[in-house]
């Protein structure tokens, strides 16, 4: 539980009492939570704050949790994501998982199994994180915060004295260890994995 001081949930529910109870549980073990009840207030603030875990509630009033799922995965696609559906509802699970969530959480809402679902994705994803960041050489590390400086190959390979191709090199070992497929997602990687940070909002 240590370590869950690090972590920042979001959830989403148009249920007031919902948002109460689920936020009391996870702050109660050391999460951070914001709840929001509209999809498009999460979809704001995930691109100004750091997220580590979404929990939407697919069945909302006025909002269809699907859909949100798959626009939060447009823009973070990294981003661990569990779903609360009704128990026994296969059709909707084969539909969350088709959209890319993490895992689900089944209803009616069990501390115990809430709380395990949401510990075990969160650990996951940072061993994952981790295991990718030993991955990386200390030159690689260099040239990745070049590149998150929006440096280009050229710019690089003059600022550390070594030649073009090898930039390409190193930056093609990057991308693979880091299983990104251009700069966006890199940029989305390297957010979610606290190489960089993004601005705070003066709001």
């Amino acid at each position: 539980m240590a370590n869950n001081a690090r972590q920042h949930v979001f959830f989403v529910d148009s249920e007031p009492k919902v948002q109460k109870l689920v936020g009391r549980t996870l702050e109660q073990v050391g999460f951070k939570v914001s709840c929001f009840s509209r999809a498009s207030g999460c979809l704001e603030q995930l691109h100004s704050q750091l997220c580590n875990l979404l929990i939407i509630n697919v069945k909302m009033t006025g909002v269809d949790g699907i859909e949100l799922l798959k626009k939060v995965k447009l823009i973070k696609p990294l981003l661990p994501v569990l779903v609360i559906i009704r128990s026994g509802d296969v059709p909707m699970a084969r539909m969350a998982f088709k959209a890319g969530v993490s895992d689900i959480i089944e209803k009616p809402l069990n501390r115990k199994s809430l709380l395990s679902t949401v510990e075990s994705t969160v650990k996951w994803n940072d061993r994952t994180h981790s295991l990718e960041n030993m991955l990386l050489t200390k030159t690689e590390m260099g040239i990745l915060r070049l590149i998150l400086d929006g440096k280009n190959n050229k710019e690089i390979a003059n600022m550390l004295h070594r030649s073009m191709r090898t930039i390409e090199v190193h930056r093609s070992h990057i991308m693979r260890k880091l299983r990104v497929h251009n700069v966006v997602h890199l940029v989305e990687r390297s957010i979610a994995k606290g190489l960089i940070e993004l601005p705070i909002s003066r709001y």
